[in-house]
């Protein structure tokens, strides 16, 4: 599995996941058609699909044109209002590409239809990886926009906080903050909300709550034409005292 990592905005990406034996590829939040098939074309891959996170115009503003480009695209998320969809996915289903396996995680907070990715191959080294679009960040989290407060806990710990520790959250030539799972558990105090520093940080004790907190708190330090890059957002945590040991394997 071969992850290409494409740049587009101002600080969003999309990706473009290669079975390097098939040479079928997967496309996870097309923003940018055009730049999206100039990759593919170097690349001399045969894309299929595309997953889509979330029903965003910055995650998925680019699918109509790209079905338009390339008929019979299967075009794939769990929220009807995703452009250009051509099935609705469900929570804990399964897809194949060819030896990639993808578990399809919903993982409601940012957005209600809020799905995440999660891809491995069987007998190789490699990590896995997950795709989680706007639900989790390198050491932040997505702004909660349509889900309850115990629905974004949920989504962060038990779901994508439950993932093997290895999974990575980028790949190859990403130009950020490098992150496995294991390093949020770390520094990412969104996952933390049940840890006595964390709680004693917000003065709540249910994790929801604890949660609600953080995020009015870093709502607090965000301009809205200035959101908090990684490096920021890791060292916010480090300001409020908020960075864990690593948790015993």
């Amino acid at each position: 599995m071969k992850v290409k990592v494409i740049p587009v905005l101002e600080d969003n990406y999309m990706y473009l996941v290669i079975e390097e034996h098939t040479r079928e590829a997967v496309a996870v939040d097309v923003a940018v058609p055009k730049r999206l098939l100039e990759i593919v074309g170097r690349e001399g891959v045969s894309l299929t699909t595309v997953l889509t996170t979330h029903h965003h115009w910055d995650h998925a503003r680019g699918n109509a044109e790209l079905a338009r480009l390339r008929p019979g695209l299967a075009v794939l998320g769990a929220d009807e209002r995703i452009c250009a969809l051509t099935r609705r996915l469900v929570h804990g289903e399964e897809l194949r590409f060819g030896a990639i396996h993808v578990r399809c995680l919903l993982t409601p907070g940012h957005t209600s239809g809020h799905m995440s990715y999660f891809l491995w191959e069987e007998e190789c080294p490699d990590p896995p990886a997950v795709f989680s679009g706007d639900a989790l960040s390198v050491a932040g989290c997505g702004l909660r926009l349509e889900s309850t407060a115990q629905q974004m806990y949920e989504s962060l710990t038990e779901t994508l906080g439950s993932l093997p520790p290895e999974t990575k959250r980028d790949e190859d030539d990403l130009p950020t903050v490098p992150s496995t799972l294991s390093e949020e558990l770390l520094y990412n105090p969104f996952l933390r909300v049940a840890e006595e520093p964390v709680r004693k940080f917000t003065g709540k004790a249910a994790p929801a709550e604890v949660l609600e907190a953080l995020c009015k708190e870093r709502a607090s330090f965000q301009r809205a034409a200035e959101p908090l890059q990684p490096q920021a957002r890791a060292f916010l945590a480090l300001q409020w005292g908020l960075l864990g040991t690593p948790r015993q394997k």
